[in-house]
């Protein structure tokens, strides 16, 4: 179902025209698979390839659970949940997004979809679980208010069950591409989380600290930290701190799917030296956190 109570009737942002393509390939096939083989277009293999699912696929949710998805893009994560908990609420800014998930998912039965910015909408029940997949860092390009991270997550504490579960998929500011001579994931500017975003103030990423300070003066607790590897757009591993990679893991270089990125020394090499050193978490490209409601 779509629902557009809360839609103010523009999109606030998109990939561009190849989003009415997706509409097409959604509208025309069920099995992705094929089209991801033969086009390597990053939007494309960002919202449709099958690698997406391996963030949370292994994840166990809860399956009587309901499930609030906040900026459910194209629905990459969106049948996932669907099949994972017994009801799903995704919100979506860009009603042509929004239009895409529901084309996609026709024939899934505990799936509505919301169009509209989180803050405006307005529910009449709560959520065991929320999450934010490749969204905090936007925080601030939605919630223009003087304290948008508070304003967020006091959002979703009050829309979140007892004992509730807050999902976030977000890269680490401090990711070791960057120091090898990836651009930055959003601005394609090199170094430009590392030096705190001087140039930007729509976006941010933070590093592990910071993150989890910020879950815990705003109502979190038991916050956990899984390390997606390469990142949380395509991972491949999910290390976590009981189970970090050693020197055996054979990590590599990282990927910049959609930039062009300078070789500035060996990852491979780094990592190996960073695992030594006992320092993976700080070097993680992403985080994937659990936290839950205090």
């Amino acid at each position: 179902m779509l629902n557009l109570n809360f839609y103010k009737g523009n999109d606030i942002y998109s990939d561009g025209d190849i989003e009415d393509e997706f509409l097409t390939i959604v509208r025309e096939n069920e099995d992705f698979t094929r089209i991801v083989a033969n086009d390597n277009r990053w939007p494309l293999l960002y919202h449709f390839s099958p690698e997406r699912r391996n963030l949370l696929e292994w994840y166990p949710f809860n399956k009587n659970a309901s499930l609030l998805e906040i900026g459910a893009g194209c629905g990459a994560l969106t049948g996932l949940f669907c099949k994972k908990v017994n009801k799903v609420k995704a919100v979506e800014l860009s009603k042509r997004r929004a239009e895409i998930i529901a084309q996609r998912y026709k024939n899934i039965n505990n799936l509505e979809i919301i169009v509209g910015n989180i803050s405006d909408i307005k529910f009449n029940e709560t959520f065991d679980y929320i999450t934010l997949i490749g969204v905090l860092e936007y925080t601030k390009s939605f919630i223009k208010t003087q304290k948008p991270y508070k304003n967020l997550l006091n959002k979703i504490i009050s829309i979140m069950k007892e004992e509730g579960k807050l999902i976030i998929a977000i890269e680490n500011k401090f990711g070791l591409k960057y120091f090898a001579g990836a651009k930055e994931d959003h601005t394609g500017e090199m170094f430009d989380s590392i030096e705190g975003y001087v140039k930007t103030d729509c976006i941010e990423t933070f590093g592990k600290k910071e993150i989890k300070d910020l879950l815990e003066i705003n109502g979190f607790s038991d916050i956990k930290f899984y390390y997606p590897y390469p990142d949380y757009k395509l991972p491949q591993e999910i290390f976590s701190d009981k189970y970090l990679p050693d020197i055996n893991s054979g990590l590599a270089e990282s990927p910049n799917y959609d930039n062009e990125r300078l070789k500035l020394f060996d990852e491979r090499l780094a990592f190996l030296n960073i695992i030594k050193n006992r320092k993976f978490d700080f070097f993680s490209n992403s985080f994937l956190i659990i936290a839950q409601k205090v």
